[in-house]
């Protein structure tokens, strides 16, 4: 396996959603593992994406009116695709992120797997409703779930293929079309997914990948489409919630996190150690739902930092495009600039450095070790602030009440692990943990391939949720109609309406008495 071919980038900068690209100035997209020259990507104006915009609004009414049934097999057919590509789409997510292919694979399977989701559970989420009325056999009253139009998505770099593509899946499903603004930094990955799209039966209107920044095409999507889902920054998530709100369009996000995992004297050391590593070090910790921070009760502190340090430092970090090894590369030098200031500014102010604490150039340009700090305070960055990179920080709790306590103790509440010494425990310590998902037993990976439960954050970490009915059901309008029989509400021709209102109260008093009212 390698980094994609020249003629690969060729095939799909086509793809891109601008009516002349050639016009267009270029962006250069460099392999991350080495920092060469991989291809460039036209970069769009305001007006290119509007114009996607508008072919997409177009679009939009024609597949709005296929149905649900036929939507859903194209998704169906995408799902075989993108497993028996597999490997062509590993190759574009390592060559553009730097992640380990096992990172990689995760990306894959999860579009396959939201794939089938939606396309199996679509048709009935979205069927017509039939629901309570005012009056019994009176009012027939049924809900229908119409979409919004065009859906507007900005995606990040750390995720950019499964981002990019599992939530336009149930958009598109839904009814509507999206554009989507891909990160500059990893446009191929987005137009690796959409091709697959295509060849899988959508028209290519339906799905239009607009490369630009995000100043420029970002803020045409917010000013010209009917919904905005973003992934990235809580920051950037307020300013564009603030956008949206003045056009008072819908608007989904998933921000950042400050994760916790709990550890209790109880759990078994050698397993969390373990999935710990998975838990904090996956895609290079560049992953919104990893683990940032790990209590532990004081009674296993000394074992557990023991063992985890030790696994820690036997990772191996590699840029090779196999399977195999356990930690990639980060994705940018900022990247590499900000986990360095974290760990520098904790150690000048007293913290312990048990794993890692150095970049490694002599794997690739951006490589950072996985690194294990403890005795961390409240005076140093990484306390509260979030480092998206290959560094935990582990701290002493003397019980469980004192470790839920520390967990809640931040603005973010996106995830969460637990371990304990049963199963129900570390339930009842799950439901006391203020964040969106919480897994009991690993890291992140049950709470977010449980594709029919919801996912998504606390406090500033986010406004609504992916996955499951409510993935879904946020890309629609959900219109009332009401039918009156028989009676209206201004009662029947033949009775004084003085009369008519004087009955009401006792019928809705009777009412009461009826199953199901």
């Amino acid at each position: 396996m390698a980094a994609p071919s020249a003629e690969t980038f060729a095939r799909l900068a086509k793809l891109v959603a601008i009516d002349d690209p050639d016009a267009r100035p270029t962006r250069t997209v460099y392999e991350t593992f080495t920092g060469r020259e991989l291809a460039t990507i036209p970069v769009a104006t305001a007006e290119d994406a509007i114009a996607a915009v508008e072919r997409a609004r177009v679009a939009q009414k024609e597949w709005a009116k296929v149905p649900v049934a036929e939507r859903a097999k194209i998704f169906h057919k995408y799902h075989d695709l993108v497993l028996s590509r597999r490997d062509t789409l590993l190759d574009l997510a390592q060559a553009e992120t730097g992640k380990s292919r096992e990172s990689a694979l995760e990306e894959v399977l999860d579009i396959a797997m939201t794939a089938r989701y939606y396309a199996r559970t679509a048709p009935k989420l979205l069927e017509k409703k039939s629901v309570q009325g005012l009056f019994p056999a009176l009012t027939k009253t049924s809900v229908n779930y119409r979409p919004k139009g065009v859906v507007g998505m900005i995606t990040p770099w750390n995720y950019p293929m499964t981002l990019a593509v599992s939530d336009a899946i149930p958009a598109i499903i839904a009814g509507n079309a999206v554009v989507m603004k891909p990160d500059s930094q990893t446009p191929y990955c987005a137009l690796g997914v959409a091709e697959l799209l295509y060849e899988a039966g959508l028209p290519k209107e339906l799905f239009a990948v607009v490369p630009g920044p995000g100043s420029i095409v970002g803020t045409a999507l917010v000013e010209n489409t009917e919904y905005i889902m973003f992934t990235g920054s809580t920051a950037t998530g307020r300013l564009l919630a603030e956008q949206c709100g003045r056009r008072l369009i819908g608007f989904s996000a998933e921000l950042g996190g400050k994760n916790p995992m709990i550890v209790t004297k109880d759990a078994n050391l050698n397993h969390v150690v373990d999935a710990a590593t998975r838990a904090c070090f996956s895609n290079s910790g560049q992953l919104c739902i990893s683990i940032e921070r790990i209590y532990v009760e004081d009674a296993v502190a000394d074992e557990f930092i023991e063992k985890f340090g030790e696994k820690v430092r036997s990772m191996t970090l590699s840029s090779d495009y196999e399977l195999g090894s356990d930690m990639g590369s980060l994705i940018s030098e900022s990247q590499v600039k900000n986990v360095k200031a974290h760990v520098d500014d904790a150690v000048a102010k007293g913290a312990t450095v048990i794993a890692g604490g150095k970049p490694r150039p002599d794997v690739g340009p951006l490589f950072f070790e996985p690194t294990v700090l403890t005795d961390v305070t409240e005076k140093m960055d990484v306390y509260r602030s979030e480092t998206f990179g290959p560094l935990v920080s582990i701290y002493r709790v003397k019980d469980v009440d004192e470790a839920i306590a520390e967990a809640n103790d931040t603005e973010y509440g996106l995830n969460a692990s637990i371990w304990a010494g049963s199963e129900s425990e570390g339930e009842k310590i799950a439901e006391r943990i203020n964040s969106g998902t919480a897994n009991v037993n690993e890291g992140y990976g049950p709470a977010w391939g449980s594709l029919g439960a919801p996912m998504g954050g606390m406090g500033v970490s986010g406004v609504g949720r992916r996955h499951g009915p409510e993935g879904l059901l946020k890309y629609t309008e959900a219109q009332t109609v009401a039918v009156q029989r028989l009676i209206d509400l201004g009662g029947p021709s033949w009775l004084d309406s003085k009369y008519f209102s004087q009955a009401l109260p006792w019928g809705v008093k009777a009412m009461k008495f009826i199953p199901g009212r």
